[in-house]
Formats: structure tokens, sequence, C-alpha cells
């Protein structure tokens, strides 16, 4: 069991940035599907949205990744 947990936990940066470029990417085609079905402002403010979610995810990611190797400002 512990050798499947190693595969899903994220030990460096780079792992970290690859997984935010990930959801980046599906972040941005949910946007643009938003802009699809909600013509006008309604789907412009849903993709701003996904943008605004993938950076908050992107910070927790690197700040979790600091707290588990004892780098705590």
């Amino acid at each position: 069991m512990e050798t499947i947990k190693r595969l899903f936990t994220i030990k460096t940066k780079f792992e970290a940035f690859l997984v935010i470029y990930a959801l980046a990417l599906g972040a941005t085609e949910r946007g643009v599907v938003y802009m699809h079905q909600y013509p006008g402002v309604g789907g412009q403010l849903l993709a701003l949205a996904c943008s605004g979610a993938v950076f908050m995810a992107g910070g927790k990611i690197l700040d979790a990744l600091e707290l588990q190797r004892g780098f705590v400002r």
C-alpha cells in the first residue's frame, strides 16, 4: 500500500508544477466550454472563475510542499 501511496505524493517542485500545468489545461478547456455554452458576460465570468481556481490551488499545492519539506517561513 505504501508503494501505491508514493505514486500519488508530490515530492518536488517540478512535480508540483506539472500538476498545476495539468490543472490549468483542464480549467482553460472548461472555460472555453463555458464561454460557448453561456455567451456574453456570464460565460466570461465562469471562465475567469476556472482560471482563478487554478491560481488558488497552485498556491496551496506549493505551500503544502514547503510545509511537507519543513521550509516554513
